[in-house]
């Protein structure tokens, strides 16, 4: 489990693929964390969830199942990218964030982008299926940072549906927010929570 709190970033060193196989290997250079993470050790990258599958100094590598490369934005990263990293929660930590899984829901794309002086505002494309999970105020992770929702569009607007966040200078200093433009896309996880309670209805709230 993570919190969505960003620890720092890391550099795509190389994305190797195999024909005829739904599997790619990420290396990256992760520096501050790989210390005691050991192989089968959980990493979030840019909101993923990835096990370590080798380890040397500060780099590693991971292995990204198709289904990550099919739902995520980690199959498109190139070498020299920049992502976003975080260690998963040991027990007993601060909960700084919310609950966030590392298991990215959907790929959104960024409509806007507005700069307000001490503060920008981001407007995020999220799928139908999803954007009824969403709800002001309610909390998202996208590319792995913990956000508060400050606005979502009205559950009429089919096939344009958004959310928007507001985020301060430290976070886009510290993310990969701060290059984040109009037309790029962006991993999205949605509260868990949501899920479990949209899931229940399906069954008629019966257990």
């Amino acid at each position: 489990m993570f919190t969505g709190i960003v620890t720092g970033q890391g550099v795509i060193e190389g994305i190797e693929t195999f024909t005829g196989k739904d599997l790619a290997v990420l290396t990256l250079r992760a520096p501050g964390h790989t210390d005691n993470l050991g192989l089968g050790g959980s990493l979030a990258v840019n909101g993923v969830c990835l096990t370590a599958t080798e380890l040397e100094g500060e780099k590693l590598s991971v292995d990204v199942m198709g289904e990550t490369l099919r739902r995520t934005t980690i199959g498109a990263l190139k070498t020299g990218d920049q992502v976003n990293l975080e260690r998963c929660t040991p027990a007993g930590g601060r909960l700084d964030g919310h609950v966030v899984q590392g298991h990215v829901d959907t790929v959104g794309t960024v409509l806007a982008r507005e700069d307000h002086g001490q503060w920008t505002t981001f407007r995020i494309g999220i799928d139908d299926a999803y954007a009824p999970l969403t709800a002001e105020k309610g909390s998202i992770a996208l590319d792995g940072i913990s956000l508060t929702i400050t606005a979502v569009s009205p559950a009429a607007d089919a096939g344009n549906h958004w959310v928007e966040v507001g985020i301060i200078p430290i976070t886009l200093a510290e993310t990969t927010m701060g290059t984040r433009q109009a037309g790029d896309k962006i991993n999205i996880e949605v509260d868990v929570l949501a899920k479990y309670v949209a899931r229940l209805n399906e069954f008629g709230g019966q257990q």
